[in-house]
Formats: C-alpha cells, sequence, structure tokens
C-alpha cells in the first residue's frame, strides 16, 4: 500500500473505531434500562388478559363488558399522546418518563380496588392517560443518539420488551392467580399489585438515569459526543433540505395519516391478540399456571422473529417489504385460526400470526422517523401512534363482540384479520420512500 494510501485509511480506521465505541457505549447505558422499563409498561397494559381468567366470573363481566374495559384504556391513550409527546420535547426525557412510570404504576396497583363495570372503566381509561407517551416518547428519545442507519436493530433491541413482558409475565400471572386467597385478597388483585409495583420504582430511578441528550452526556468521552453531534446534525439538517415540515404540515400530510391507518391494522392485530390469548389457550384445557406458560410459546418466537428480522432490514438497507410483508403473514395466520378448530393447529397459527406482529414492530417505526426531525417528528410519531392504538380498543372489542353474538373467539380472530390486511396492502401500495433514510445515512458519513 502506498504511504499517501496508508494515510487516508488511518483517519477512517480511527473514525471506525469511535463510531463503534460511541454506539457501544450508548447501548449499554440505555438500552437495558429503557427495555426494563417498557418490559413493565407492556406487562401493566396487558396483564389484564390473566386477570380476566378469575376477574370475570367473580365481577360477572360480560365478554362485551370485558372487550370494553380493555380498550377504553386506548381512548385515555388517544387523547393525550401528542400533548404527552410534545411535553417530553419540551421538558426532557427523563422528568417526563419518570412521571409517566409512576403515575401508570400507581394506577395499575388501583386495579386490584375494581368491585364492578365502572370502576373497572374509570381505572382503565386513567391508566391510558397515565400511560400516553411512553411509547412514542421512547420513540424519538432514541432518535437523539442514533443516526438511521442503526435504528431499526436499536428499535428492535428496545422493542424487544414487548414479547419478552409475554414470555416472561404470562408464566408470572399465570402463577400469581394462585395466590387468591392470602390475607384475604383476590389471586387477580394480587396480579395488579405486585406487577404494578416495580413501575413506581423504575419512575422514581428514571429521574436520575436518563440523559435528556448526547450533550449532557458526562458517561461519552469529548470526542464521542463531537462524533454523535455533527453525525446527527447532519442528518437533520439533510431532512430539513429535502423537505421541512411545521408540526401542522407534518400532522397533516397524507405520508403521516396513512401511516397511521398501517399502524392501525398492526395494533389490531397485537392487542387482539394478547388480550384474548389466555382466554383461547385456557378453552384448551389447560389450568390458569398451565395457561400462563403456554401462552409465553408465541412470544418466544416473536422475540426472536424481531431481532433477527431488523437485523436483516439493516443490513438490506430495506423497510417497504420488511413492514408489509409480516403484516400479511399476520392476516393469514389469524384467518386460519379463524377456521380451525383444531389445538394444534390454531397454536401454531398463532405463533405465526406473533412472528408476523413482532417481525413488523420495530422496522415500521423507521419510516416515519426517516424524513421527519425536532417538534414535527415528536408530534406526528404521536399521532401515528395514538391514530393506531384506538385498534388497541376496536381489536379486543371487534373479538368480544364477535364472541358474545357466536359463542367463538375463533371467529372473532378471523374477522379481525382483515385489519392487518389492509395494513399490510397500505404499505405496498402506498409506495413509502425510505431511500432518504439511507442517502442520508450516507452524506452523514
Amino acid at each position: 500500500m502506498s504511504q499517501s494510501a496508508t494515510a487516508i485509511a488511518a483517519p477512517r480506521a480511527a473514525s471506525s473505531e469511535l463510531e463503534t465505541s460511541t454506539i457501544r457505549a450508548i447501548s449499554w447505558r440505555l438500552i437495558p434500562f429503557l427495555v426494563l422499563a417498557y418490559f413493565f409498561s407492556y406487562l401493566d397494559r396487558v396483564n389484564l388478559g390473566f386477570a380476566a381468567l378469575t376477574m370475570n366470573a367473580e365481577l360477572k363481566f360480560s365478554p362485551t363488558v370485558f372487550a370494553w374495559g380493555a380498550g377504553i384504556f386506548f381512548i385515555g391513550y388517544f387523547i393525550f399522546e401528542v400533548p404527552s409527546n410534545l411535553a417530553l420535547e419540551r421538558f426532557g426525557a427523563s422528568r417526563w418518563i419518570a412521571r409517566i412510570m409512576v403515575t401508570w404504576g400507581i394506577i395499575s396497583g388501583l386495579m386490584a380496588l375494581v368491585s364492578g363495570v365502572w370502576s373497572f372503566y374509570g381505572l382503565r381509561f386513567l391508566l391510558g392517560v397515565a400511560e400516553a407517551g411512553f411509547f412514542p416518547g421512547i420513540i424519538l428519545y432514541l432518535t437523539y443518539w442514533y443516526p438511521a442507519e442503526y435504528r431499526a436493530r436499536f428499535l428492535a433491541a428496545f422493542a424487544i420488551a414487548v414479547p419478552v413482558s409475554s414470555v416472561i409475565g404470562a408464566p408470572i400471572s399465570g402463577l400469581l392467580l394462585g395466590l387468591d386467597g392470602v390475607m384475604g385478597i383476590k389471586g387477580w388483585q394480587w396480579l395488579f399489585i405486585i406487577e404494578g409495583i416495580p413501575s413506581v420504582l423504575l419512575g422514581i430511578v428514571t429521574w436520575f438515569y436518563l440523559t435528556d441528550r448526547p450533550a449532557q452526556a458526562d458517561w461519552l468521552t469529548a470526542e464521542q459526543k463531537a462524533w454523535l453531534s455533527a453525525k446527527l446534525e447532519s442528518e437533520t439538517a439533510a431532512k430539513k433540505a429535502a423537505q421541512h415540515l411545521t408540526l401542522g404540515q407534518a400532522l397533516s400530510s397524507p405520508k403521516v395519516i396513512t401511516l397511521s391507518l398501517i399502524y392501525f391494522g398492526f395494533v389490531a392485530a397485537l392487542y387482539g391478540m394478547q388480550f384474548w390469548l389466555p382466554q383461547i389457550i385456557k378453552a384448551f384445557g389447560f389450568t390458569n399456571a398451565q395457561t400462563g406458560f403456554v401462552a409465553a410459546v408465541p412470544y418466544l418466537f416473536g422475540t426472536v422473529a424481531m431481532i433477527l428480522w431488523a437485523r436483516h432490514s439493516d443490513a438490506s438497507r430495506e423497510r417497504v417489504m420488511h413492514v408489509g410483508a409480516p403484516l400479511l403473514l399476520t392476516a393469514a395466520a389469524l384467518g386460519i385460526c379463524g377456521y380451525m378448530d383444531n389445538p394444534y393447529v390454531t397454536m401454531v397459527a398463532l405463533i405465526v400470526a406473533a412472528i408476523g406482529i413482532f417481525g413488523t414492530f420495530a422496522v415500521f417505526w423507521t419510516l416515519p422517523t426517516a424524513w421527519l426531525s425536532g417538534t414535527a417528528a415528536a408530534g406526528a410519531i404521536a399521532l401515528i401512534n395514538s391514530i393506531g392504538n384506538l385498534a388497541g380498543f376496536g381489536g379486543p372489542y371487534l373479538i368480544g363482540w364477535v364472541k358474545e353474538a357466536t359463542g367463538s373467539t375463533s371467529t372473532g380472530l378471523l374477522v379481525l384479520a382483515v385489519l392487518p390486511l389492509i395494513g399490510g396492502l397500505l404499505v405496498f401500495l402506498g409506495g413509502h420512500e425510505t431511500k432518504t433514510e439511507f442517502a442520508t445515512a450516507a452524506k452523514a458519513k
């Protein structure tokens, strides 16, 4: 190698080493903690599915009443989502995420006081209000730290808390129901109390642990902070040069509305399955404890799929197929569940549906973050998440309504399959352009 070539290669190697060390430091500092926080967030949101195994009978809740209670969470979530994310942008992640976690942990524990329909509806609504902004806030927060070419894999690393919360939380929830009668408290009440406490404790820790912006990170070296700031500023400048959108323009953009509808189809499948899966599996003849362990199986497969699919998306620098194809797979699997009465075939189809659902999850969020930044990104991400999460009401309610009308949960899954099918088709028909993301990353190098 000539001296000139050697001189060029040396700075490039040093730059690569600096980049690697910076991303590694950020990841070790942030991702494990955020995963733990999201684990309890999601557990406190969906543990209602296991509580229902005994709570519904004790409180005489019909399938429709349960579906309303499961879904009304997302009405509160929808109303306060955008304001919450704008508050995070203004006040900083450490303060706002801490506030969210403490309040949702308290309200989750108070679910043990449910005594009838209206207290059930009220507390579920308040839980949605309390938790509004957490997930889109973290999505926005990660864009402060990770350049574009790293986002899918680290969004997947964060979002892995969703399936893991079921892999671990489902057996734990099933076992907690076995505490029925201890100290005169019902098993489903113990479930809400015990699983709400960690969120409050973690919220307090969040206030002191999270760093709002890279410039404030005393756990990065000066060189690492300089490299990261230059990289992210270059990407932001490229986005603004390509298309600068105000908050109002972003919220009314046809692209944002289309992404919201796609996410609606995804969320309908996610929560429709999660809130009803324990009851579907228990109908196979399992005990509460056995139901918890069996229900964890689809999420175990979903966890692996999420990580591998996100890495493949980053490596191939492709997003559209990596979002659309899993949605269509989910629709097909849920449709099979609706046609089959065989528990073994149903279980395999549920596993395939989980693979499709969680394969979609992390890669989807690279689409809005590819072309928005700042306040516009905060508002758009929150709007997409809030509109999408209305399906958290629609999906479970749809299954509950069909079950009450037909006596079959499987038929509800068949009807539910239409929503991810539409979402998957919109991904391909909409032709979302994601080359901007990678062109921006290339310019930033």
